[in-house]
Protein backbone atom coordinates (compact mmCIF):
# COMPACT_ATOMS: atom_id res chain seq x y z
CA UNK A 1 0.00 0.00 0.00
CA UNK A 2 1.47 3.25 -0.49
CA UNK A 3 2.48 5.84 2.12
CA UNK A 4 0.41 8.60 2.52
CA UNK A 5 1.82 11.77 2.30
CA UNK A 6 0.76 15.13 3.99
CA UNK A 7 0.12 18.12 1.83
CA UNK A 8 3.95 20.21 1.63
CA UNK A 9 5.51 16.75 2.08
CA UNK A 10 7.25 16.83 -1.86
CA UNK A 11 8.31 19.91 -1.22
CA UNK A 12 10.18 19.65 2.57
CA UNK A 13 11.85 16.11 1.30
CA UNK A 14 12.82 18.12 -2.12
CA UNK A 15 14.47 20.70 -0.13
CA UNK A 16 16.03 18.38 1.88
CA UNK A 17 17.37 16.81 -0.87
CA UNK A 18 18.48 20.15 -2.44
CA UNK A 19 19.95 20.86 0.93
CA UNK A 20 21.93 17.37 1.56
CA UNK A 21 23.40 17.53 -2.40
CA UNK A 22 24.41 21.45 -1.75
CA UNK A 23 26.54 20.10 1.39
CA UNK A 24 28.19 16.81 0.00
CA UNK A 25 30.64 19.68 -1.37
CA UNK A 26 31.62 20.36 1.62
CA UNK A 27 30.74 22.20 5.04
CA UNK A 28 28.92 25.58 4.53
CA UNK A 29 26.44 28.22 6.43
CA UNK A 30 22.74 28.46 5.56
CA UNK A 31 22.67 31.92 3.56
CA UNK A 32 25.47 30.11 1.60
CA UNK A 33 23.53 27.23 0.99
CA UNK A 34 20.39 29.34 0.02
CA UNK A 35 22.93 31.24 -2.91
CA UNK A 36 24.50 27.71 -4.00
CA UNK A 37 21.25 26.65 -4.85
CA UNK A 38 19.58 29.65 -5.99
CA UNK A 39 22.90 29.63 -8.41
CA UNK A 40 23.13 25.88 -8.88
CA UNK A 41 19.62 26.27 -10.61
CA UNK A 42 20.14 29.43 -13.16
CA UNK A 43 18.04 31.15 -10.32
CA UNK A 44 14.77 29.22 -11.02
CA UNK A 45 14.90 27.88 -7.26
CA UNK A 46 14.85 30.58 -4.64
CA UNK A 47 15.12 28.96 -0.61
CA UNK A 48 13.31 31.26 1.92
CA UNK A 49 15.02 31.68 5.21
CA UNK A 50 11.54 30.71 6.43
CA UNK A 51 11.89 27.40 4.75
CA UNK A 52 15.49 26.81 5.26
CA UNK A 53 16.46 27.07 8.88
CA UNK A 54 13.58 24.86 9.90
CA UNK A 55 15.17 22.24 7.66
CA UNK A 56 18.50 22.91 8.68
CA UNK A 57 17.78 22.69 12.15
CA UNK A 58 15.03 19.40 11.24
CA UNK A 59 18.14 17.97 9.55
CA UNK A 60 20.29 18.53 12.47
CA UNK A 61 18.17 16.62 15.24
CA UNK A 62 17.48 13.72 12.21
CA UNK A 63 21.58 13.39 12.81
CA UNK A 64 21.57 14.21 9.21
CA UNK A 65 23.51 17.15 9.82
CA UNK A 66 26.44 18.62 12.17
CA UNK A 67 27.22 22.09 12.97
CA UNK A 68 29.32 24.04 14.40
CA UNK A 69 30.26 28.08 14.71
CA UNK A 70 32.50 29.58 12.76
CA UNK A 71 33.63 32.94 10.81
CA UNK A 72 31.93 33.85 7.99
CA UNK A 73 33.12 35.11 4.38
CA UNK A 74 32.14 38.67 5.61
CA UNK A 75 33.84 37.97 9.44
CA UNK A 76 30.50 37.29 11.19
CA UNK A 77 29.51 34.53 13.43
CA UNK A 78 27.90 31.91 10.93
CA UNK A 79 26.83 28.03 11.76
CA UNK A 80 28.12 26.14 9.38
CA UNK A 81 26.55 22.48 8.64
CA UNK A 82 28.03 19.51 7.13
CA UNK A 83 26.68 16.27 6.64
CA UNK A 84 27.41 13.29 8.71
CA UNK A 85 27.44 9.38 7.56
CA UNK A 86 23.45 9.25 8.22
CA UNK A 87 22.76 12.63 6.08
CA UNK A 88 25.26 10.89 3.15
CA UNK A 89 22.98 7.61 3.27
CA UNK A 90 19.88 9.60 3.58
CA UNK A 91 21.07 11.68 0.33
CA UNK A 92 21.45 8.87 -1.74
CA UNK A 93 17.45 7.53 -0.97
CA UNK A 94 16.67 10.54 -2.31
CA UNK A 95 18.42 11.08 -4.52
CA UNK A 96 17.29 7.67 -5.59
CA UNK A 97 13.47 8.38 -4.99
CA UNK A 98 13.59 11.49 -6.95
CA UNK A 99 14.97 9.26 -9.66
CA UNK A 100 12.01 7.20 -9.41
CA UNK A 101 9.42 10.58 -9.06
CA UNK A 102 11.16 12.10 -12.53
CA UNK A 103 10.98 8.86 -14.18
CA UNK A 104 7.05 8.27 -13.26
CA UNK A 105 5.98 11.94 -13.92
CA UNK A 106 7.93 11.47 -17.43
CA UNK A 107 6.09 8.67 -18.29
CA UNK A 108 3.12 10.10 -17.67
CA UNK A 109 3.95 13.53 -19.34
CA UNK A 110 5.07 10.77 -22.30
CA UNK A 111 2.10 9.34 -22.16
CA UNK A 112 -0.36 12.40 -22.34
CA UNK A 113 2.12 14.28 -25.17
CA UNK A 114 1.61 10.80 -27.29
CA UNK A 115 -2.65 11.40 -27.36
CA UNK A 116 -2.25 14.67 -28.34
Amino acid sequence: MPEHHEKGDLLQGTLDMLVLQTLAGGPLHGYAIANRIQRSSKDLLTVEEGSLYPALHRMERRGWLAAEWGLSEANRKAKYYRLTAAGRAQLKVAAKNWTRMVEAIAGVMGSRTAET
